[in-house]
């Protein structure tokens, strides 16, 4: 049985790693997220800045949130961010496992259909309200029903929610063992439901029961924050203050790192042997990203399947690895990096590079070479669409690259023929998968096509307890199933590099998280 998550480690000989392609629904929203920079302080008092001593965290992301209330902000890679201010039901260990964070323990009926979670007692929200049952069971109800919600379509096996002191009781409506894993900070962030009631308000004044509370944020651009004296595990937070910044130029974050502007940051493989020079910690934290390309099988050339196929031939991920990541990052054809527990070794390298095959089934298909002409529709500029572009080229497919700040509307309105999409994973495997593969799937662009036999497999698994014996069987055969799918051509997956002052400790090695308990800054 394979291991719960192997850590994507470099190289010996590589100079350094990648860090996550932010999603592209996360790409666009920094973009929106620049909005006017007005200064708003937000709960917890008007401080005009965080401290600057040794205890101060001076953070500069990539992935800056366009949203502060965690239900509109959704899963992607600003839930690490997020997390600054909000707890959850669970958190995940260095195992990809769910552990205790707001709730001590919890615990399923006989039936598999109904979860109790039991919170710690005591809790509260930096603004004084009780955090119990009722809280949580907002919260869900929230994710579930706001309107503009990036979360409902986590939710769907939830039918309803009991609130009793402390228990919250989670009715299902199927077997599903994946809910613990899926309450955990990318989904279930739990913000104060006084503050909630609001919920524009609370996007820019963020009230949560995590380890620092917002003293004051610029949207868009810088946020500061102060350790949360109340937060349940407060004793394990030894950062005092925090400055988070939105990063600037790629080129320029070493710099600041090197002068003391910043002591944290991800930073881009081509700056990291600067970063190295500089003194720098540069490290890499596992993560589940993977990116891929997308096509609808709705529309013309991909509604016909030996299109699709010459499109899976045509594609070199070698080549995505060697000259996206420094050779850092891992080539996958699926939703997941080689070796965490659903990555199936019997669908690896189903279609391997194969240009000749690839040209056989276009001419196969009716089409010359140059007949097939494809507009690849994306955010913003990406060296990820030139190698699709040359790849395909090579073929005799014709790609256009446009570039299209609203990217994000056609696409999760499947509008698109043609696009690309990375994901930095979920810690419920099932969620990736359905996302990817399901017929309401937010990342299928084909949507509502799945492969046949696809949600019988992800059901099997949703029935069997993650500490099963065959779980890791019953998972992959799932993701067997959903790879299946012609709507997604997976490419290359990629480690998060970070670049810190050698001053702060150690990160705990938390797949595809950033937790900051237990960890120090020198002075």
């Amino acid at each position: 049985m394979p291991v719960p998550f192997a850590s994507l480690r470099p190289a010996p000989s590589a100079p350094s790693a990648r860090p996550p392609r932010r999603t592209r629904l996360a790409a666009v929203s920094a973009v929106l997220a620049t909005a006017a920079a007005v200064t708003l302080t937000a709960c917890g008092g008007g401080e005009s800045a965080a401290g600057s001593g040794g205890d101060t965290l001076k953070w500069a992301t990539s992935s800056f949130p366009a949203h502060w209330d965690p239900v509109v902000g959704g899963s992607g890679a600003q839930f690490r961010e997020l997390a600054l201010v909000y707890a959850s039901l669970t958190r995940t260990d260095a195992t990809g496992k769910a552990v205790p964070d707001l709730a001590e323990s919890w615990h399923y009926n006989t039936a598999g259909d109904q979860v109790t979670f039991h919170l710690r007692s005591g809790l509260k929200f930096s603004d004084g309200t009780p955090l119990d049952a009722a809280a949580v069971k907002d919260a869900i109800l929230r994710a579930k029903t706001q309107k503009d919600s990036a979360l409902f379509g986590d939710l769907t096996s939830i039918t309803s929610v009991d609130a009793r002191g402390l228990d919250v009781i989670v009715h299902l409506g199927q077997v599903d063992y994946q809910i613990p894993q899926l309450l955990g900070e990318r989904v279930l962030q739990v913000a104060s439901p006084k503050a909630a009631a609001d919920p524009k308000k609370l996007d820019r004044s963020p009230v949560g029961a995590g380890p620092f509370t917002v003293t004051q944020l610029v949207p868009g651009t810088k946020v500061l924050l102060k350790k949360n004296p109340d937060y349940w595990d407060a004793k394990d937070i030894h950062i005092d203050t925090v400055e988070l910044t939105s990063a600037p130029d790629a080129a320029t974050v070493v710099s600041g790192l090197q002068t003391g502007v910043y002591n944290f940051a991800d930073i881009e493989p081509s700056q990291a042997s600067a970063a190295k020079k500089a003194g720098l910690d540069v490290f890499v934290q596992p993560g589940f990203n993977a990116e891929n390309i997308s096509l609808n099988v709705n529309k013309a050339p991909f509604d016909d399947s030996r299109v699709v196929d010459a499109v899976r031939y045509a594609v070199n991920r070698q080549e995505f690895v060697d000259k996206l990541t420094f050779s850092y990052g891992q080539a996958t054809d699926q939703p997941f990096p080689p070796g965490y527990v659903a990555y199936d070794p019997k669908s690896a390298d189903l279609y391997p590079y194969n240009p000749a095959k690839s040209r056989q089934l276009l001419a196969a298909a009716g089409y010359k070479p140059g007949q097939i002409k494809l507009s690849l529709v994306i955010p913003a500029a990406d060296p990820q669409a030139e190698i699709v572009q040359s790849q395909l080229a090579k073929v005799g497919i014709t790609v256009t690259i446009k570039v299209d700040k609203n990217w994000a509307t056609p696409f999760f309105a499947k509008d698109l023929t043609f696009s690309l999409y990375g994901t930095t994973g979920r810690d419920s495997a099932v969620q990736t998968l359905t996302a990817h593969f399901g017929p309401n799937g937010p990342l299928n662009l084909s949507t509502p096509y799945e492969p046949a036999g696809f949600e019988a497999a992800v059901a099997k698994v949703r029935r069997t307890r993650i500490d099963a014996p065959d779980y890791a069987s019953v998972l992959q055969a799932a993701t067997r199933a959903g790879l299946r799918s012609k709507a997604l051509v997976f490419t290359y997956s990629a480690p998060n590099l970070f670049a810190k002052s050698k001053a702060i400790s150690a990160l705990p090695k938390n797949p595809g998280h950033i937790d900051w308990t237990g960890v120090t800054i020198g002075r």
